[in-house]
């Protein structure tokens, strides 16, 4: 390997690293973004008095719900997403188990996207801005019968 190929690999390695941290920069950034609209929609949904649920988690197959031990607001009438009153977004699902259905399922927090179902069938993505507009707006309709 001679001088030419370790110069071009460190430089295309230099610049996988860059790019990898920019990535995360944005991600980061956006991601602070979406927990200050969550932060600001708890604030709202209480000053308004909108009425939490204990949140329930779906199974990845089937119609079965789980208990979370949750407490927060649902975000899309399916309640497939939630945020608890602490501001921490959920996307409620859960493995299929015995063990969820008698003593409630783990659900963890995940990091908050600024557009919510990127990646989804077309017309299932929205702003995240517009989803808790929308669920602040539609308020005497909630929560969600599940």
């Amino acid at each position: 390997m001679g001088p030419d190929e370790e110069s071009w690999r460190d430089r295309r390695t230099a610049a996988a690293e860059e790019h990898a941290a920019t990535l995360a920069r944005r991600r980061a950034a956006e991601e602070a973004q979406a927990r200050q609209q969550l932060d600001a929609f708890v604030r709202t949904a209480r000053d308004r008095g909108l009425q939490t649920a204990a949140l329930r988690a779906r199974a990845f197959s089937g119609r079965s719900t789980y208990r979370t031990g949750l407490t927060g607001w649902y975000l899309k009438r399916n309640g497939s997403l939630g945020v608890d009153t602490d501001g921490r977004f959920y996307v409620l699902s859960a493995p299929t188990s015995l063990r969820s259905r008698l003593s409630g399922a783990v659900v963890e927090p995940s990091d908050p996207p600024l557009i919510v179902g990127v990646g989804g069938r077309d017309g299932e993505s929205m702003p995240l801005a517009d989803l808790l507009a929308l669920r602040l707006d539609a308020a005497d309709d909630w929560p969600p019968a599940l």
